[in-house]
């Protein structure tokens, strides 16, 4: 990184103080100065006028596929993708090959997490040995190898007597658990939202109802044993309001929701096959939870602004080529979602149903409330490492999956033309990417990153 960058005129969204000013700021040596340096020759000048400046982005769920499936992702591949998405902290789920069930296999993956990563990495532990749902992990011995919370995202932890007993435990350690809620059998074999769409492809569906019936018993089982249940990857409007009543009786329930869940809908998986113009499906809009109708989409954005909904995660979920291919009941679920999340989760904004500073928030804060995180990670504290986002919301760029840093190029928006783009991602006093769209913005020599 270049010694001295000075940012001009660029507008400084900072939610751990409330800040929302137009200002310059000074990166020198990989501190963030409130106050220019005398003299600036030498440093970087970058126009900063239209751009926004936050504290880099918070990440609570998403795959990094290591160990086990590293034709997918790795954790060097994971976290650049990562830091050009704007995140300078990921949360990467268990479900790996060996599951993190073990304090061992923990330890075996921060090993991995210190020589590779680009971005910091909190790992979760499982619920469940194996994430099979029968028998509760040794949560205590994850949380020493340092998990920042439980997870068998993926996989429902279907029966209530495991589950219970898992929160129990949960609330003594004072860490969260992400529920995956969605009740496994009624979603069995389904490929997308069960609707109208589903019925005109004549494929299986996986019912809003899945998701509301787990929602609701977990929200009980909340009540009954005081542990911070957090609902992941939330998509249905009856779901948000759940959270919504269980949050105004004081319960400790708390909920993400993901780019794509926010933005796109069901009908993104119609695809237009042949001369004759058949209908299809298309295999990169396969997602697990599924993509509701606009209507459920809608309320999950409003969920979001309002603040029932407390951060926005990826859920990126890579995967190969082949992984995507096939029928509709064979492609695997996920969408590889970091390189495209704030260019989506933008569109709410540029359409006036959510504000910038409470995007910024979600993006931040929301997620570093969740897992605890000291306030120094979502704002800009004086004299410190910094740890910043530079964005541009109206800049516009067309999505092309084969320029990914992921190694997954599976997403539905290829070819897509997106307003809003990540410029540069500082992470603890580091550049670690640099968008090509900075440079013109730039005198007196370029940023680099590390």
């Amino acid at each position: 990184m270049n010694e001295c960058v000075i940012l001009h005129d660029v507008r400084v969204i900072d939610p751990g103080s409330g800040t929302d000013s137009v200002r310059d700021l000074c990166i020198l040596d990989g501190v963030l100065l409130n106050v220019l340096p005398d003299g600036r020759d030498g440093c970087v000048h970058v126009d900063g006028r239209g751009l926004v400046a936050s504290p880099s982005f918070i990440d609570l769920h998403c795959h990094l596929r290591q160990p086990g499936s590293e034709d997918k992702e790795t954790v060097r591949t994971g976290t650049m993708a990562a830091a050009a998405g704007g995140f300078g902290t990921v949360c990467c789920m268990p479900n790996t090959r060996p599951p993190m069930d073990t304090a061992a296999n923990v330890r075996a993956l921060l090993d991995i997490v210190r020589t590779d990563a680009v971005v910091e990495v909190l790992p979760f532990g499982t619920v469940t040995v194996g994430r099979l749902g029968r028998e509760v992990a040794d949560l205590e011995g994850l949380a020493v190898a340092g998990v920042v919370g439980f997870s068998d995202d993926g996989d429902y932890v279907l029966d209530s007597v495991v589950m219970r007993d898992a929160l129990e435990r949960a609330a003594e350690l004072q860490l969260p658990v992400i529920d995956h809620a969605q009740d496994g059998g009624l979603v069995m074999g389904g490929v997308m939202n069960e609707g109208e769409v589903s019925t005109l492809l004549g494929v299986p569906g996986m019912p809003p109802a899945a998701e509301e019936l787990a929602v609701c018993r977990d929200i009980a089982l909340a009540r009954t044993t005081g542990a911070h249940v957090h609902i992941a990857h939330i998509t249905t409007g009856r779901a948000v309001e759940m959270v919504r009543r269980a949050q105004d009786e004081g319960l400790k329930v708390t909920a993400e929701a993901t780019p794509h869940h926010m933005v796109l809908t069901d009908e993104c998986a119609i695809i237009v096959e042949g001369q004759n113009g058949e209908r299809g499906f298309n295999n990169q809009a396969k997602v697990n939870p599924p993509l509701r109708n606009s209507a459920d989409a809608m309320a999950v954005a409003r969920g979001l602004a309002d603040g029932v909904i407390s951060a926005i995660a990826t859920d990126h979920a890579p995967h190969t080529v082949g992984n995507k291919q096939g029928s509709p009941e064979s492609a695997a679920f996920g969408i590889s979602g970091f390189e495209t999340a704030l260019g989506l989760v933008l569109k709410r904004y540029h359409e006036g149903v959510v504000s910038l500073p409470r995007l910024v928030h979600a993006l931040t804060c929301g997620g570093a409330g969740i897992l605890r995180l000291p306030d120094s990670r979502v704002s800009f504290p004086d004299d410190s490492l910094v740890n910043l986002t530079l964005f541009d919301p109206d800049y516009e760029w067309t999505v092309d999956s084969a320029h990914f840093l992921s190694k997954g190029k599976n997403t539905p928006v290829d070819g897509w033309t997106l307003r809003g783009k990540v410029l540069a991602t500082f992470i603890a006093g580091k550049c670690v990417h640099v968008d090509e769209a900075l440079r013109s913005r730039c005198t007196g020599g370029d940023i680099t990153s590390q």
